[in-house]
């Protein structure tokens, strides 16, 4: 993928001039110059790159930035994993209708890719095609957004001014104008910490060289770096259960390689999902393969612990912490592998007025669907455009990075926000209001109490139960 060189908007010709006669001449001025700016999208994964094919398709203009230097360039970090939903609810529709066009033949459907074929079988060709690549910049960061010639204080004709985007690109920042923004960019990179308080310590930033976050690719050079040790596993979720997996073939192969699975759940039953209820067949499989090698022995359990320190002796680290109440300590551990989720990073959009939840740092509307205090239901009722709103209107949150800290998030949803969104960008105001989506069941919907409980499991007009 080449890189763009786009206008920037400090030449005089892009200023708009602005009459001196009354405030609605002014709005409807700005108005006016913005139709012509592109909507600007941040990420060139699988959601930024739906948002610009639905744009694409709807003959919208946009620019799309990536900060790696390549596309899915976060993906590329753990395409060895594989995913345990099948290509079919991976293609955004709009970009396969574009790849079709090209000729593009779709992998089997039900077969489950790993992530770098993700990024090879579908992204590269997408972001390749003539309507979207002309207009993509690689290795160009976004490092700010505000509303031009305002910062976030102002208020006077705010909605009608353009976005202004801040780029790192080509050892120089560059200045962008856009009339919508879709941040895109995910949570990768952006791991949560180890300890149960959720802050960061000098002991795990010390220990960065034996503190892995992520799920390591153990056939690779990593294997070397766990075999035969003492491996601590940190985590819950579906990401935790594949490291534990690999670990445990890896143990197949040097006997001395100990594994041991560190959660804050009540009990590792837990942990184990909705097995053969799950309609994701391998996303059951993945709690039914755990449940067995607990059974057998083959993976020590400590829960629930609740970390809350670090220490180092003698080359090895100690996990500190409390369970139910009393002191306890893990020692003598060589490794630590932490799979405790991500958050989403706001430090470029300090100048844009947010709408978010406090807890999740979601999109402020989807809390009381994706809260885990409130259910743990596996995916969301549908919602698109309106619900993604911020405070700075056309400003949109979009995929992984829309959820905050919640961990239920599908590709699926984030297809159809940018669907909803590139409609309503488009004035098809009935076509972004018509959010439908149908998504496999997870087999689990425990409830916890409060006014909200039970929402995510009861029926809706687009959806049955919890989804």
């Amino acid at each position: 993928m080449k890189n763009i060189e786009f206008k920037v908007t400090s030449s005089s010709c892009c200023t708009p001039r602005v009459p001196s006669n009354t405030k609605d001449t002014v709005k409807e001025e700005h108005a006016s110059y913005n139709d012509n700016l592109p909507v600007a999208i941040i990420g060139a994964g699988p959601i930024g790159l739906a948002a610009a094919a639905h744009l694409a398709e709807r003959g919208q203009n946009f620019i799309l930035f990536e900060a790696g230097s390549s596309i899915g360039h976060n993906i590329l970090q753990w395409g060895h994993v594989r995913l345990f939903s099948p290509w079919q609810y991976n293609i955004d529709k709009a970009a396969e209708r574009l790849l079709r066009k090209q000729g593009w033949k779709p992998p089997v459907l039900t077969e489950l890719p790993f992530g770098q074929e993700i990024v090879h079988q579908y992204l590269k060709p997408l972001a390749q095609l003539p309507e979207l690549e002309p207009n993509i910049m690689l290795n160009s960061r976004v490092v700010s957004i505000s509303k031009k010639n305002m910062d976030k204080m102002k208020s006077a004709h705010r909605e009608a001014a353009p976005f202004v985007l801040y780029v790192d690109a080509n050892n120089a920042t560059q200045r962008f104008e856009a009339r919508a923004v879709i941040d895109a960019s995910g949570t990768w990179g952006h791991p949560n910490p180890l300890h149960a308080d959720g802050i960061w310590t000098r002991e795990e930033r010390d220990l960065k060289d034996h503190i892995y976050y992520g799920i390591p690719d153990l056939s690779a050079e990593q294997r070397q770096k766990y075999a035969g040790k003492r491996v601590a596993v940190v985590g819950g979720g579906h990401s935790a259960i594949n490291t534990l997996l690999d670990l445990a073939q890896l143990k197949e192969t040097d006997s001395n390689t100990e594994v041991i699975w560190v959660m804050r759940k009540k009990s590792v039953e837990e942990a184990y999902g909705g097995e053969e209820n799950d309609q994701l067949e391998a996303r059951g499989a993945l709690g039914s393969r755990i449940h067995q090698l607990i059974d057998a022995g083959q993976i020590q359990v400590v829960t629930p612990l609740m970390i809350e320190g670090l220490s180092q002796k003698d080359g090895r680290i100690g996990i500190k912490g409390t369970a139910n109440g009393e002191a306890k300590e893990i020692q003598g551990i060589d490794e630590v592998i932490v799979n405790t989720g991500s958050r989403p990073d706001f430090t470029f959009l300090s100048e844009i007025r947010l709408s978010m939840d406090p807890a999740t740092e979601s999109v402020e509307a989807l809390a009381p669907l994706i809260d885990p205090n409130v259910h743990s239901c596996g995916t969301v009722r549908p919602h698109g455009e309106k619900e993604l709103r911020h405070f700075d209107k056309n400003f949109y949150l979009v995929g992984m990075k829309s959820y905050g800290r919640a961990p239920t998030f599908l590709m699926a949803t984030g297809y159809e926000q940018v669907r909803s969104i590139a409609a309503y960008l488009d004035g098809d105001l009935e076509a972004a209001l018509k959010v439908e989506l149908e998504l496999p069941e997870t087999g689990v919907c425990g409830v916890s109490s409060g006014p909200n409980a039970n929402d995510c499991c009861l029926p809706t007009s687009s959806a049955s139960g919890c989804k």
